[in-house]
């Protein structure tokens, strides 16, 4: 999962902006939202610096690149987008969680949840890369909506916010490069 930040990095990326479709576990994100990943809780089971020799003990403290936030949320607003700010964990997948599993992940504090991201970030940070995440808010997490959970629901959410993604990415970009 972290060779294509390893290549990106090797090729003179100092940069990396990860994105990904995730479940809504904050009441206040819904379909449709995006999220600016500020922290996040890893339960993949592994870490990518497993294995490193040089240096593998990263200060994971500040590693996303928050000083983004404000001018981009405000930016959204006046778009009528709703970007909010939160913490993203990620479980292994391929299934989406069971409800009992998206009620710990809330009281460990988690506003979404996905199956990417984490590994790709810790290994951005361990290569000296400022680390951005947006998250688009594809469907509410498990045991928060009265239907069962469907990939094609995601796919659909995504095709369905793609054109305000694109232009919040290229906003982004914009105050990256400012």
């Amino acid at each position: 999962m972290t060779v294509p930040v390893t290549l990106a990095h090797a090729l003179g990326c100092r940069r990396l902006l990860l994105t990904n479709a995730s479940g809504g576990i904050s009441e206040a994100l819904n379909p449709g939202d995006f999220m600016f990943v500020a922290d996040h809780i890893n339960l993949l089971g592994d870490n990518p610096l497993r294995g490193e020799v040089v240096n593998p003990f990263v200060d994971l403290s500040r590693l996303y690149h928050r000083a983004l936030f404000d001018p981009l949320q405000d930016w959204a607003r006046q778009q009528e987008m709703v970007l909010r700010q939160g913490v993203l964990a990620a479980l292994p997948g391929p299934s989406y969680e069971t409800p009992a599993e998206i009620r710990m992940l809330q009281r460990l504090g988690a506003d979404a949840v996905s199956m990417s991201t984490i590994p790709e970030a810790i290994m951005g940070k361990y290569l000296g890369m400022e680390v951005v995440a947006l998250a688009l808010i594809a469907n509410k997490a498990a045991g928060f909506s009265s239907s069962p959970l469907e990939h094609q629901e995601v796919l659909q959410a995504g095709i369905r916010s793609s054109a305000d993604f694109l232009r919040l990415v290229r906003r982004l970009i914009g105050l990256w490069q400012g």
